[in-house]
């Protein structure tokens, strides 16, 4: 494939790349994930930007339009800060080595070194998106085990910094890994809960992505034309994803984390060679979202628990049951059922 040369520079707006950017910054507001994992897939093969200018410009566009969103979950109380501390402490520099590990590479093996090294990352995206989509489909169990915040011991930071450095390599060499690979490093290894990941993972993207993108900046691999429509579609999207993170179930934004990951995981496989219809790359996540949420409504329904017990008084005129803090409270009258708020009583409900 013939890339566009790395001096040009895009000129005017274009809107597709405005509506992708769009999409793309709703996903990262919600999930933290589709920056790197979607962007630099599409810059390579639809626009044909030469994959260094295409890895520089994500890197630079990612970092302005995760600031924004780490700020808006920073204000939400989505971020665990002690996890995006430790990760950072290695993450930082991991990402200016990968910068310029690339540049050497380039220089030493040129374009053949690219190819390998996205198809490496493609495999790694298989194999991660296989072990979140069987969690969430299988061992959905596990989600008891999901918690608010991290508490660290001396070696737990030691690993989360040598994690972090790992990770922040493979940003800085590829610009994939912002969103897919610290989420689910947040999921499996810290149990944080869906929401968390989402805070978490763009705050902590955010600075790794400043270092790795300044230092793009420095070595001339920025098409700040595109870097611009992009972000008049990212940045906005950004907000309204973050905005509306709380208010999606546990379940769905697990199920999202999933089916993301598969599409990022199918598009870095045709993006390696290998030749991945459009319709898998785009249908087989849509087929995984359903499945997930089907799965997910059967063990609602199924559920031992959703049967609510009632009791009455005798004459059955009043009577309450009194349910666990936060759960709704059913009332019995002479009427019937009542529903009440969370937390009150069918008449303080009403």
């Amino acid at each position: 494939m013939e890339y566009a040369s790395r001096g040009e520079v895009m000129l005017g707006i274009s809107p597709e790349i405005v509506l992708f950017g769009l999409g793309v910054g709703i996903l990262i507001g919600l999930t933290g994930i589709g920056g790197g994992s979607l962007m630099t897939p599409l810059l390579i093969i639809v626009l044909g930007i030469h994959p260094v200018v295409a890895v520089g410009t994500d890197l630079t566009y990612g970092a302005i339009t995760k600031t924004l969103g780490g700020y808006k979950h920073l204000r939400k109380g989505t971020v665990d800060r002690g996890v995006s501390k430790w990760l950072a402490y290695g993450g930082v520099p991991g990402a200016l080595i990968g910068v310029l590990l690339v540049d050497r590479l380039h220089k030493a093996y040129g374009k053949s070194f690219d190819q390998v090294l996205i198809g490496c990352i493609a495999g790694a995206l298989v194999i991660v998106a296989s072990v979140v989509l069987v969690r969430t489909l299988l061992l959905s169990h596990l989600a008891e085990q999901e918690r608010e915040s991290f508490h660290f011991t001396r070696r737990a930071g030691v690993a989360a910094i040598v994690l972090g450095f790992v990770l922040g390599l493979i940003l800085g060499m590829t610009s994939v890994g912002s969103g897919a690979l610290i989420g689910v490093a947040m999921i499996v290894i810290f149990k944080l809960t869906p929401q968390r990941v989402a805070g978490s993972s763009v705050f902590l993207a955010a600075m790794l992505l400043w270092v790795a993108g300044l230092a793009q900046v420095v070595s001339g691999n920025v098409d700040y034309g595109l870097v611009g429509n992009i972000l008049i579609g990212s940045m906005p999207g950004v907000w309204i994803g973050a905005h509306f993170v709380d208010r999606v179930p546990d379940q769905a934004l697990r199920v999202t984390l999933g089916a993301v990951l598969l599409g990022s995981a199918l598009a870095m496989v045709n993006n390696a060679g290998g030749k991945m219809p459009v319709a898998v790359i785009f249908g087989a996540p849509i087929a995984v979202g359903v499945i997930g949420f089907v799965l997910h409504l059967r063990a609602r329904v199924g559920r031992p628990d959703s049967a609510i017990p009632l009791t009455s008084t005798a004459g059955g005129t009043t009577g309450k049951t009194v349910l666990a803090a936060g759960k709704p409270t059913i009332a019995t009258g002479p009427t019937g059922i009542v529903a009440g708020k969370p937390g009150l009583t069918a008449s303080e409900g009403s």
